[in-house]
């Protein structure tokens, strides 16, 4: 039986996008998201704000970090995005992140940035995804193949809104 294309985790689309940036079912390159955990601990702000590590960053810095994708074709109701998944973009953010966290009542990591607008990509503890960009703060999925998903398809995020 040969194996169906549109079976994979991902639409066709968001697929192919994933392997041109070198994303393969089975990629988990641990060192390399232990490097960034490491960078990310050991970092404090002038102030002394320190970012928060937990597992489900590392997973996803593990599968998906290093990576950057550029998609192709239109989006659905935005233009698609493209991503450099490296959370080190975030390493000067980490008062951001502990006030974002705060608000949600999760801790929140970086993920990387949106490579054309520079918003900062985040993930909270619970592996839900975010946006942080000069318009706002923005909901992009409960995990993470969603919030690639969402981005890669050009699929109009959630505004988070307090109350």
């Amino acid at each position: 039986m040969h194996a169906d294309r549109t079976s994979t985790r991902f639409s066709v689309p968001v697929d192919a996008a994933l392997r041109s940036a070198g994303w393969q079912p089975g990629r988990w390159d641990i060192k390399q998201a232990e490097y960034w955990a490491d960078a990310l601990r050991e970092h404090e702000s002038p102030a002394g704000h320190r970012h928060a590590v937990f597992p489900a960053a590392v997973e996803a810095w593990a599968e998906f970090g290093g990576l950057r994708v550029v998609p192709s074709g239109p989006g659905r109701q935005l233009a698609p995005v493209a991503l450099d998944l490296d959370p080190l973009h975030g390493l000067h953010m980490a008062r951001t992140l502990g006030d974002l966290g705060r608000a949600l009542d999760a801790e929140v990591c970086p993920l990387g940035e949106e490579s054309d607008s520079r918003a900062l990509l985040a993930i909270d503890s619970e592996g839900r995804v975010y946006a942080l960009d000069h318009t706002g703060d923005w909901y992009l999925g409960p995990d993470i193949d969603t919030a690639l998903t969402t981005l890669v398809s050009g699929v109009e995020p959630a505004r988070l809104t307090a109350g």
